[in-house]
Protein backbone atom coordinates (compact mmCIF):
# COMPACT_ATOMS: atom_id res chain seq x y z
CA UNK A 1 0.00 0.00 0.00
CA UNK A 2 1.30 3.42 -0.43
CA UNK A 3 0.80 6.19 1.56
CA UNK A 4 2.08 9.79 2.87
CA UNK A 5 2.80 10.50 6.22
CA UNK A 6 5.37 12.68 8.18
CA UNK A 7 8.90 11.01 8.47
CA UNK A 8 9.75 9.71 11.75
CA UNK A 9 13.26 9.39 13.67
CA UNK A 10 12.70 5.27 12.86
CA UNK A 11 13.26 6.17 8.83
CA UNK A 12 16.85 7.24 9.25
CA UNK A 13 17.72 3.77 7.74
CA UNK A 14 15.41 3.87 4.75
CA UNK A 15 16.45 7.58 4.18
CA UNK A 16 20.34 6.07 4.18
CA UNK A 17 18.95 3.26 1.53
CA UNK A 18 17.29 5.68 -1.11
CA UNK A 19 19.93 8.28 -0.79
CA UNK A 20 22.35 5.00 -1.26
CA UNK A 21 20.73 3.62 -3.93
CA UNK A 22 19.88 6.68 -6.29
CA UNK A 23 23.13 8.82 -6.24
CA UNK A 24 21.19 11.73 -8.21
CA UNK A 25 18.94 12.00 -4.87
CA UNK A 26 22.33 13.66 -3.53
CA UNK A 27 20.88 17.37 -4.72
CA UNK A 28 18.37 16.77 -3.18
CA UNK A 29 19.69 16.85 -0.02
CA UNK A 30 22.14 19.26 -0.77
CA UNK A 31 24.87 19.91 1.92
CA UNK A 32 23.73 17.83 4.68
CA UNK A 33 25.77 14.46 5.40
CA UNK A 34 23.73 11.64 5.31
CA UNK A 35 26.10 9.18 5.03
CA UNK A 36 24.95 7.52 8.37
CA UNK A 37 21.64 6.24 9.69
CA UNK A 38 22.23 8.99 12.73
CA UNK A 39 23.47 11.63 10.16
CA UNK A 40 19.99 10.61 8.53
CA UNK A 41 17.93 10.83 12.03
CA UNK A 42 19.38 14.23 12.04
CA UNK A 43 18.26 15.30 8.55
CA UNK A 44 14.46 14.11 9.15
CA UNK A 45 14.82 16.16 12.61
CA UNK A 46 16.62 19.10 11.11
CA UNK A 47 15.27 19.21 7.41
CA UNK A 48 11.87 17.17 6.58
CA UNK A 49 9.69 19.16 8.94
CA UNK A 50 5.67 19.38 8.93
CA UNK A 51 5.50 22.51 10.26
CA UNK A 52 3.51 25.70 9.43
CA UNK A 53 5.71 26.98 6.55
CA UNK A 54 7.10 23.75 5.47
CA UNK A 55 5.66 20.40 5.14
CA UNK A 56 7.45 17.05 4.04
CA UNK A 57 5.63 13.97 4.03
CA UNK A 58 7.16 10.17 3.38
CA UNK A 59 6.14 8.84 0.37
CA UNK A 60 5.86 5.06 1.68
CA UNK A 61 5.52 1.49 0.11
CA UNK A 62 4.00 -0.77 3.18
CA UNK A 63 4.98 1.89 5.49
CA UNK A 64 8.49 2.66 3.87
CA UNK A 65 10.20 5.82 3.39
CA UNK A 66 10.53 5.84 -0.65
CA UNK A 67 10.74 9.29 -1.30
CA UNK A 68 9.41 12.63 -0.16
CA UNK A 69 6.66 15.14 -1.09
CA UNK A 70 7.22 18.59 0.62
CA UNK A 71 6.08 22.03 0.65
CA UNK A 72 8.64 24.99 1.11
CA UNK A 73 7.98 28.39 1.60
CA UNK A 74 4.58 28.35 2.08
CA UNK A 75 3.58 32.26 2.53
CA UNK A 76 -0.14 32.48 4.20
CA UNK A 77 0.02 36.09 3.28
CA UNK A 78 -0.34 36.20 -0.45
CA UNK A 79 -1.47 32.11 -0.29
CA UNK A 80 1.65 30.82 -1.98
CA UNK A 81 4.36 27.53 -1.56
CA UNK A 82 7.09 25.91 -3.43
CA UNK A 83 6.78 22.16 -4.13
CA UNK A 84 8.82 19.48 -4.58
CA UNK A 85 9.17 16.11 -4.55
CA UNK A 86 11.90 12.43 -4.80
CA UNK A 87 11.88 9.08 -5.58
CA UNK A 88 14.27 6.04 -4.89
CA UNK A 89 14.85 4.38 -7.89
CA UNK A 90 13.21 1.52 -6.59
CA UNK A 91 9.79 3.63 -6.64
CA UNK A 92 10.10 5.26 -10.26
CA UNK A 93 8.31 4.34 -13.35
CA UNK A 94 4.84 3.44 -10.74
CA UNK A 95 3.16 6.88 -10.65
CA UNK A 96 4.09 6.90 -6.83
CA UNK A 97 5.39 10.76 -7.63
CA UNK A 98 2.75 12.53 -9.40
CA UNK A 99 -0.20 10.92 -7.15
CA UNK A 100 2.08 12.17 -3.72
CA UNK A 101 1.94 15.65 -5.59
CA UNK A 102 -1.54 15.81 -6.42
CA UNK A 103 -2.40 14.42 -3.25
CA UNK A 104 -0.15 17.63 -1.27
CA UNK A 105 -1.51 19.95 -3.90
CA UNK A 106 -4.78 19.13 -3.08
CA UNK A 107 -4.32 19.40 0.84
CA UNK A 108 -2.66 22.31 0.78
CA UNK A 109 -5.18 23.77 -1.44
CA UNK A 110 -8.20 22.64 0.60
CA UNK A 111 -6.97 22.20 4.19
CA UNK A 112 -4.23 25.15 4.39
CA UNK A 113 -6.21 27.69 1.58
CA UNK A 114 -3.26 27.85 -0.43
CA UNK A 115 -4.05 29.22 -3.40
CA UNK A 116 -0.75 28.73 -5.73
CA UNK A 117 1.66 26.34 -5.99
CA UNK A 118 5.40 26.28 -7.89
CA UNK A 119 7.99 23.91 -8.65
CA UNK A 120 11.08 24.17 -11.15
CA UNK A 121 12.66 20.91 -12.47
CA UNK A 122 16.12 21.32 -14.34
CA UNK A 123 14.96 20.76 -18.19
CA UNK A 124 16.91 17.95 -18.54
CA UNK A 125 14.91 15.89 -16.24
CA UNK A 126 12.14 14.81 -18.25
CA UNK A 127 10.52 12.64 -16.02
CA UNK A 128 10.21 15.24 -13.30
CA UNK A 129 8.48 17.25 -16.14
CA UNK A 130 6.20 14.56 -17.09
CA UNK A 131 5.01 14.34 -13.42
CA UNK A 132 4.93 18.00 -12.77
CA UNK A 133 2.16 18.21 -15.73
CA UNK A 134 0.54 14.65 -14.99
CA UNK A 135 -0.37 16.31 -11.71
CA UNK A 136 -2.00 19.44 -12.87
CA UNK A 137 1.02 21.82 -12.56
CA UNK A 138 1.29 24.15 -16.24
CA UNK A 139 4.54 25.23 -17.46
CA UNK A 140 5.37 28.54 -16.83
CA UNK A 141 9.11 29.37 -18.21
CA UNK A 142 12.60 28.37 -18.42
CA UNK A 143 14.70 30.15 -15.52
CA UNK A 144 18.05 30.22 -16.76
CA UNK A 145 21.03 29.00 -15.23
CA UNK A 146 18.84 28.67 -11.81
CA UNK A 147 20.63 26.02 -10.74
CA UNK A 148 24.53 25.26 -9.70
CA UNK A 149 25.68 21.57 -8.87
CA UNK A 150 29.20 21.48 -8.43
CA UNK A 151 30.80 23.82 -11.37
CA UNK A 152 27.93 22.94 -13.95
CA UNK A 153 24.85 25.58 -13.80
CA UNK A 154 21.18 24.08 -15.08
CA UNK A 155 17.91 25.84 -16.21
CA UNK A 156 15.08 25.33 -14.87
CA UNK A 157 11.73 24.83 -16.32
CA UNK A 158 9.03 26.41 -13.69
CA UNK A 159 5.55 25.18 -13.34
CA UNK A 160 2.60 26.06 -11.12
CA UNK A 161 -1.11 25.08 -10.04
CA UNK A 162 -3.73 26.77 -8.88
CA UNK A 163 -6.05 25.70 -6.38
CA UNK A 164 -8.90 27.10 -9.00
CA UNK A 165 -7.39 24.86 -11.74
CA UNK A 166 -9.41 21.56 -12.70
CA UNK A 167 -8.64 19.11 -10.62
CA UNK A 168 -6.27 16.56 -12.16
CA UNK A 169 -7.73 13.08 -12.52
CA UNK A 170 -5.39 11.35 -10.50
CA UNK A 171 -6.18 8.65 -7.84
CA UNK A 172 -5.13 10.77 -4.27
CA UNK A 173 -3.09 8.48 -1.74
CA UNK A 174 -3.55 8.03 1.80
CA UNK A 175 -2.48 11.38 3.09
CA UNK A 176 -1.75 11.15 7.20
CA UNK A 177 -1.12 14.97 8.64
Amino acid sequence: MITLRPWKLSDAAALLECIATSPDLVRQVGTADVSTVESCRAFIRDALPAEASTVNVAACIDDVPVGNVGISNIEYRHSTGWTYYWLAVRARGQGIATRALATIAQWAFTEQSIHRLELGHRVDNPASCHVATRAGFAPEGIQREKLRYGTERYDVETHARLATDAVPAIEPLPLDL
